[in-house]
């Protein structure tokens, strides 16, 4: 399992860290202004100050929370139940007031952890797109991109397996089926330019020609 614990507070983080570190693979940011958001699919929880000076935990929350795919943990010291209520509305998992003990902070992380592998989440992110793959919906930041059912099943494959070039006649063997009749050229052709369209107003392009051998996915920003 792998943590993330994101504090202005040096010697803070050190003490989160070291107490942590014991069970978990934790990595510690010191504030949350220059966050890779293609990091941050790869933590399974998230520790959060919710008071640091350049970006608040709150502002972290509306930036990046459609992007983690994790339960997050807000470190709060301040006018809790106003906080609270916030930060559940911005989506945080749970809080811990400071100060707290690390006793109590090993617990809360065990406890969502546990309940995070029974519960498993089904979220692919290459950003600032991501894939819902229970609700079978692609998003770019928050808002929902309308695509048909064979425009989904072309994203889909492309996104999971990122970097592989795709053939026109693969691609439509995907979509169709292998009995399917038709031009896979000049459909798969058609298709692209329409899911090309379709995320065009968010100035992205989520799939890439290989000329002479096909598409691949590759997020490129306009």
């Amino acid at each position: 399992m792998k943590l993330l614990v994101i504090d202005d507070d040096e010697d803070l983080l050190k003490l989160i860290g070291n107490a942590l570190s014991k069970e978990y693979t934790v990595d510690v940011k010191l504030g949350a202004n220059d966050i890779n958001p293609d990091d941050l699919k790869q933590y399974d929880l998230v520790i959060l100050d919710v008071m640091m000076p350049e970006m608040t935990g709150f502002e972290f929350l509306k930036q990046y929370r459609e992007w983690i795919d994790a339960p997050i943990i807000l470190l709060t010291a301040k006018d809790f139940e106003k906080d609270k209520l916030e930060g559940f509305a911005l989506g945080a998992d749970d809080y811990v007031t400071k100060p707290f003990s690390i006793k109590e902070i090993r617990a809360r992380v065990a406890a969502h952890l546990r309940r995070e592998q029974r519960q498993k989440h089904y979220r692919l992110v290459d950003y600032p797109v991501s894939c819902d793959l229970v609700a079978k919906g692609f998003f770019c930041d928050e808002t929902e991109i309308a695509l048909t059912s064979s425009e989904y099943t072309i994203c889909e494959l492309l996104l999971k397996n990122k970097g592989q070039v795709f053939s026109k006649e693969n691609l439509y063997t995907s979509v169709y089926g292998l009995d399917a009749v038709g031009d896979s050229q000049t459909t798969m052709t058609e298709r692209v330019k329409q899911i090309r369209a379709k995320f065009h107003p968010f100035g992205v392009n989520p799939i890439k020609t290989v000329w002479g051998v096909g598409y691949k996915w590759e997020v490129e920003k306009d």
